[in-house]
């Protein structure tokens, strides 16, 4: 397994999970950190046993937004702690790139969700959290604007007008609101959120894994495009495509044999 300084990476079975691993600090954002999410998503896609991910934090906090102890010092002249070539750079594709080409990816968010700890959930393909979770785009507190990839994301999820009240206001919400305004697609108890988080991952691990991988880069690529003939075409290609794979074949065969089909074999 790979060595990381700042996450936790834990294949079980079909599923991969990722753990935020700075609990200390509520698991705040280092380059470091940045570095080893995309190399762990990296990991999972390059295994062929693992068919789903899920991303969460260690202790009370999902993720408290960039580490940004030390820029004061840059700001008085003095040498400082260098911050993430992300927030350097106004975005850093490479987290939501990593995320939305990926295999399947859900957020389970235990706790506090802020800056880029919700703008990265908005790249990822599920979003369960803890009734007990809070969340901000609080860029505009700190004199910056939305990363990440949501300002495309944002409105995709929860629709433009939500976006603009999240990255306008930079508010605190509550789990409630955050359901609401279609943030998250299901809370839970606390304590119910891994257990629910890794059943739901394994259901989707239990499908032909090139095949939801498949479907999830299509529903990505297809999501902005406005020409209805170049989705059907990389719709029929996808299709095309997948008949010729083992999981297929599999999946008639069963049906045709009347007993459940074995996939990923």
């Amino acid at each position: 397994m790979p060595d990381y300084q700042h996450i936790l990476y834990e294949p079980r079975g079909g599923v991969a999970l990722i753990t935020l691993n700075r609990p200390e600090k509520l698991n705040a954002w280092t380059q470091i950190m940045e570095n080893e999410v995309i190399d762990a998503v990296g990991t999972a896609a390059a295994d062929p046993a693992i068919g789903c991910l899920v991303v969460t934090g260690a202790g009370r906090g999902f993720c408290a937004g960039a580490d940004i102890g030390g820029w004061d010092r840059g700001l008085r002249g003095e040498a400082p702690k260098r911050p993430s070539k992300m927030l350097l750079e106004g975005g850093s594709p490479e987290v939501p790139i990593a995320l939305t080409q990926g295999k399947p990816i859900i957020a389970a968010i235990n706790g506090v969700s802020v800056g880029v700890g919700l703008t990265m959930t908005m790249a990822c393909d599920i979003r369960i959290a803890s009734t007990e979770a809070r969340f901000s785009a609080r860029f505009v507190k700190v004199g910056l604007t939305p990363e990440c990839g949501s300002s495309r994301y944002l409105p995709l999820v929860a629709g433009l007008p939500n976006a603009l009240f999240l990255a306008l206001t930079g508010r605190i919400i509550d789990a409630e609101e955050a359901l609401r305004r279609g943030l998250v697609d299901r809370l839970v108890p606390p304590d119910q959120l891994m257990p629910e988080a890794m059943k739901l991952a394994e259901e989707i691990a239990a499908n032909p894994h090139e095949a939801i991988w498949a479907a999830k880069r299509l529903l990505h690529s297809n999501a902005n495009e406005t020409d209805l003939r170049k989705v059907v075409s990389l719709e029929s290609y996808s299709i095309r495509e997948r008949q010729t794979e083992p999981d297929h074949r599999e999946a008639v065969t069963a049906f045709v044999e009347k007993r459940q089909p074995t996939f990923n074999q």
